[in-house]
């Protein structure tokens, strides 16, 4: 786990899975697989087999080490419902945050088909948050499994933003993350795209996260990530944990 992250609306992250593969284009240019190719081949080192998958058990019972409530995204590095994750690992990743009740776990995915199809088998404590990623229109249908979902607050991360979406569908949905993309490769994101998902999440009644805006020099995050000449750090509420609105200039 590390203790301090630089991701605007967590606190810290925590891996008991490593690794990945791309699946849409969005992953394009992962900050993760960028990251875990630097240190292939160098013995001892946590991403020695660069961005392959692997389990990290020994990783599982870090979050109980933490008596600080804290929020976690889970698998930065990786994705915890990945084809390749077995089932019990999973649910052992769930038990871990079920005990570690003093926290705010943020659980995000790509791959929404199967959340859907296996969220019935996973107990759901209201300190899990769960979301998922969708950077174009062609993968709103994410947002629709997402919506089934029996978790105590569901989010969609729109990062990186790469067109206008028009219509993301909000149902049940308690908060999204607008941002764009970063890094030497980082493809455009237009304001006028993370302007309508602010108007759909004020219209609906989604609490809504203006991450960064992107570049490939400075992401523009933080202060300097304004819409509407301010920033927007909404957070939802949840009986454990809730965040006071954050207005910028």
């Amino acid at each position: 786990m590390s203790e301090l992250s630089k991701i605007e609306w967590t606190d810290a992250t925590w891996n008991p899975v490593r690794g990945c593969n791309k699946i849409s284009p969005g992953c394009k240019f992962c900050y993760a697989e960028v990251f875990a190719e630097r240190f292939r081949g160098v013995p001892g080192h946590p991403y020695e087999q660069g961005f392959d998958l692997r389990l990290v058990p020994e990783r599982l019972e870090e979050p109980l080490k933490w008596k600080k409530p804290r929020m976690i995204f889970v698998n930065s590095m990786s994705d915890l419902f990945h084809e390749e994750v077995p089932m019990q690992y999973i649910k052992e990743v769930f038990k871990v945050m079920t005990k570690a009740h003093w926290h705010t776990f943020q659980v995000l995915t790509k791959r929404s088909d199967r959340l859907l199809e296996i969220c019935l088998e996973l107990e759901w404590p209201s300190n899990v948050w769960i979301g998922v990623s969708i950077e174009s229109n062609k993968y709103t249908y994410r947002s629709d499994h997402l919506s089934n979902v029996p978790a105590a607050v569901r989010f969609i991360s729109v990062e990186p933003l790469l067109e206008m979406i028009p219509n993301l569908p909000l149902n049940n949905i308690n908060w999204v993350i607008v941002g764009g993309e970063s890094g030497r490769n980082a493809r455009h994101m237009n304001l006028e795209w993370a302007q309508s998902i602010k108007n759909q999440c004020e219209k609906a009644g989604v609490a809504f996260f203006l991450k960064q805006l992107g570049g490939r020099i400075n992401k523009r995050g933080g202060d300097l990530a304004l819409l509407e000449g301010r920033t927007w750090r909404e957070y939802p509420t949840s009986n454990l944990y809730s965040r006071k609105l954050v207005v910028g200039i």
